[in-house]
């Protein structure tokens, strides 16, 4: 069962009593893309959404898990730059010159160091690169794939499976706008020092010069990553980030028709994100943004937080237009672990969903006495879950 609080939050009663007197302004934005979302890389809150959690073909952005896995290893001292990996005829057949997909041209039975193939990975999307970083890791693409999928998890993508480090298509491997966003903002976070290769103009390899995929760099609009992916089942995709107008977004969109419709509605999304909202904080790091519910808990209810401060992004003009609420899935079992993540807030504007942000447990609540546990199952019976 969902559980949403509909009660006015402190957000909310104080921002309208503080911000009153402001007109009310257009909040919508329309794009072509059948998949969207735009994020705020920061606090992870949500600006626009459209089908966001729909499973859709990855395409070449699943290269961003194989380089995710590859960085984590290099981090972690597992793996070196200057290690260098081999060609196979596979890697060379499958992703290579042979392919006619998108490829570095490696040489078969060449060796090649991780640090330049990942350079292919992100500046021209190559196949082989991919397919040969997940053979010297794993021995293969099919054992490299748990890997991706075990990093997945961990970095919290909910409704994403790999099969492969290329991206070529494969009916069992699917992502969602949103877990690429989450993925985009996971390696911008983790990896600040290789992130900037994402920029890269181009990269030259065997004699042969690429530039960068991603053709929202030249556009002046500070873009500096992070990836495209086309396949004629999944469409034109693209995982951007941008600091136009000062801070970080991330935003997706698959599913369009043609580069140029990438590349714009592209450009559209993120310049709307940049210089239609204002930034307004609302709850500092660590501070109790609600409660919910723990059924048969030591306390009857846990305090919920934010992923670090939450700022509430809100279409200019807006400002008496606030409304919000919590919602999570009922009922809440402990153990609760300190930091988990139960619920989301929801901030709308004229009853609009405008931005989400998730929400964690504060503190742990172990399980509670047989005094407690009746108490919540008597409750539970004659009232059901409603709102505290």
């Amino acid at each position: 069962m969902v559980f949403r609080a509909f009660e006015r939050l402190a957000l909310a009663v104080l921002l309208l009593a503080a911000l009153a007197g402001a007109a009310a302004a257009q909040t919508t934005f329309e794009t072509r893309a059948p998949y969207a979302i735009l994020m705020d890389h920061e606090s992870g809150t949500v600006l626009f959404q459209k089908d966001a959690d729909t499973r859709i073909e990855p395409a070449s952005m699943a290269k961003l898990m194989t380089v995710a896995v590859v960085l984590d290893m290099v981090e972690r001292g597992a793996l070196s730059l200057e290690d260098q990996f081999f060609i196979s005829e596979n890697a060379w057949r499958t992703g290579g010159a042979p392919s006619g997909g998108s490829t570095m041209f490696a040489e078969l039975g060449s060796q090649i160091s991780v640090d330049d193939l990942l350079h292919s990975v992100i500046i021209q999307s190559g196949n082989d690169a991919a397919i040969a970083l997940a053979e010297g890791i794993a021995g293969s693409e099919a054992a490299f794939a748990p890997i991706m999928n075990e990093m997945a998890e961990d970095i919290g993508l909910e409704n994403s499976h790999f099969t492969n480090a290329s991206g070529l298509p494969d009916p069992d491997m699917y992502v969602t706008a949103r877990d690429l966003a989450q993925l985009g903002r996971y390696i911008i976070r983790e990896f600040p020092d290789y992130y900037p290769v994402f920029a890269v103009a181009d990269f030259t390899w065997n004699g042969i010069r690429q530039t960068n995929r991603n053709g929202l760099l030249d556009l002046g609009i500070s873009v500096d990553g992070l990836k495209t992916g086309h396949t004629q089942s999944a469409g034109y995709g693209i995982v951007v980030s941008t600091t136009e107008g000062g801070r970080r977004l991330i935003a997706v969109l698959h599913g369009m028709q043609s580069t140029n419709e990438r590349n714009e509605e592209a450009r559209k999304l993120v310049i709307w994100g940049a210089r239609s909202f204002e930034r307004i904080p609302a709850y500092e790091e660590a501070a109790i943004v609600g409660y919910a519910s723990v059924y048969g808990g030591a306390q009857s209810r846990v305090g919920l937080v934010g992923e670090g401060a939450i700022d509430i992004y809100l279409p200019r003009g807006n400002r008496r237009c606030l409304s919000a609420s919590i919602t999570y899935q009922a009922p809440i079992v402990p153990p609760v672990r300190a930091g988990d993540r139960l619920a989301q807030l929801n901030i709308l504007c004229d009853d609009q969903l405008i931005q989400t942000a998730p929400l964690y447990a504060a503190d742990s609540v172990g399980e509670g006495d047989l005094v407690r546990k009746a108490t919540d199952a008597l409750f539970e019976l004659a009232f059901g879950w409603i709102g505290v």
